[in-house]
Order: C-alpha cells, then structure tokens, then sequence
C-alpha cells in the first residue's frame, strides 16, 4: 500500500478550489448561488475525530503489544490496513471537498457585505479548516499504522534465512 503523497493532496485541494472558484461564479452570473450547508463542517469534524480515535486506539495496543504488558489486545492487520485505506480514502475526499469549498468561499469573500453570503463564507472557511483536519488525522493515522522498516534493507547486509 502506498503512502498518501502531500503533494497529490494539495493538487486535488487547488484543482477543485480553481472549479469551485470558476463555477461560482459562472453559476452567480445565471443565477442564485447555492448555500455552503452548516452540516458540511460538523461532517468533516467528526470524520476527523473518528480517525483520531482510531489512530489513538491503534497506538495505545502498539505500545502496550510492544511493551508486553497483561492483558494487551493485538492489533489485527487486516483491521489496520482497513483503517488506513479508510483514512486515505478520507483524506482524498476531504481534499476534493475543502477545495471546492474553499473557491466558493474565495468567491463569496466579494461580498462580505451581504450578511447571507458572509455567513456562507463563514462556513466554507470553517469546512476547509474540518478537512485539513480530516488530512491531518488521515496521516497520523497512516503514521500510526506504518511497519518499522527492515534493518536488512537499510544497511544493504543479505538476510539471513
């Protein structure tokens, strides 16, 4: 499984914040923009929150695994490995969905005097910062999960069989 890449993560959070941005405003132009909804920040703060929970969970049965400490429950690898794909699935949507919010916001920070549209504003920045949190947590929870690397490949030695 490969590592979730920075770089792809903010190509997909610019990309969509350009569309967004485009779309806004073409979409103003014909019509009524449609609202940021309030429940998009609340969504993307509990996604994140769940990934941390998780995260937290792994490596507290890690350290108590690697510690052998009584009683320490095993992390299964097949739960882990779901885990992480749940999180990079995440982080990609989260990515996508705080670019597009945030060209809307871009957009909507032109009328900040209307009190209805600095309200969506408000509520597209409050969703780009829930989905760099949800990245956040995607990568902590992919740090978490991460198997230490072979000594053997490090230092170039052949294995032992």
């Amino acid at each position: 499984m490969k590592e979730l890449r920075i770089r792809l993560l903010a190509g997909v959070f610019v990309v969509a914040g350009v569309l967004s941005w485009a779309g806004a405003r073409l979409w103003n132009s014909v019509g009524t923009l449609p609202s940021v909804p309030l429940a998009a920040p609340v969504v993307l703060a509990l996604i994140a929150v769940v990934l941390t929970a998780t995260a937290l969970s792994i490596r507290a049965r890690l350290k108590a695994q690697r510690e052998r400490a009584p009683e320490a429950k095993g992390v299964d690898p097949l739960m882990a490995a779901r885990a992480v794909v749940f999180g990079q699935a995440s982080a990609l949507v989260a990515a996508l969905v705080s670019g597009m919010y945030g060209g809307t916001g871009v957009f909507l920070l032109e009328s900040l005097d209307i009190p209805a549209r600095r309200d969506q504003a408000i509520y597209a920045g409050f969703s780009v910062l829930a989905g760099i949190a949800v990245i956040a947590a995607a990568l902590f929870l992919e740090r978490v999960c991460k198997l230490p690397e072979d000594d053997d490949r490090n230092t170039g030695a052949p294995s032992a069989a």
